[in-house]
């Protein structure tokens, strides 16, 4: 996914750095002064990254069981399936934790 383009100033450039870290300093600023909402929002966000890799690696694992019933052989369904799902659960949780540090 292609990174946010930067606003532009009235000629065409891109902020300049010190302007940058001002609005970030800002929003940090204004998040302190919730206090409360961002240690909630932190519990929330813990809990979806967990699941977020919990789902696909149970879907995985469910999946790879029933395969295994069907088509018994020398492959592991399930433990293939189960890697799947774990590398999956992690790219989804990485692409989750990326979002919010952008926002941030």
């Amino acid at each position: 996914m292609a990174d946010r383009p930067h606003r532009s100033e009235p000629d065409g450039h891109p902020p300049k750095l010190g302007e940058q870290v001002g609005r970030r300093a800002r929003r940090k600023q204004e998040a302190r002064k919730k206090g409360r909402h961002a240690a909630w929002f932190g519990l929330g966000m813990f809990g979806l990254v967990g699941w977020s890799v919990a789902i696909p690696t149970l879907i995985g694992v469910a999946v790879g069981l029933w395969m295994d019933d069907r088509w018994p052989g020398q492959v592991s369904w399930t433990l293939t399936l189960l890697i799947i799902g774990i590398a999956l659960g992690c790219l989804n949780a990485w692409y989750w934790i990326k979002q919010e540090s952008e926002r941030d």
